[in-house]
């Protein structure tokens, strides 16, 4: 059975999850997320025409500028992982960055 955010990857190419975790200032991937990323990956696996685009946000540290760069390397490095951790075909999949706005994913009140 799928889970409703499967079914919108498969239907949109695209969900929202806050299951992948950064340390602020940083694009490399926490441990924990794995889970997430396994579970996406377990869709993109069993779906193989879904293609998705990995849109990477920041909180309101730094600056403008920076929060951007860092928003789009974090996409990349889930990409990167998806490619390298669980084999999904690097054409199924961009990437893009948000910075810290204009579609914050949660309140910048905590860590």
């Amino acid at each position: 059975m799928h889970r409703i955010q499967d079914i919108s990857l498969i239907e949109t190419g695209k969900f929202s999850t806050t299951g992948i975790k950064f340390d602020s200032g940083s694009d490399k991937i926490k441990p924990e997320s794995y889970g997430t990323l396994k579970e996406i990956a377990q869709v993109l696996k069993e779906f193989p025409g879904v293609k998705i685009k990995i849109v990477g946000h920041t909180d309101t540290d730094g600056t403008p500028e920076k929060n951007l760069d860092l928003s789009k390397r974090r996409a990349l490095s889930v990409k990167n992982a998806l490619i390298k951790e669980f084999g999904i075909d690097a054409s199924r999949m961009e990437t893009d960055g948000k910075g810290a706005k204009p579609e914050p994913v949660d309140s910048n009140s905590t860590p």
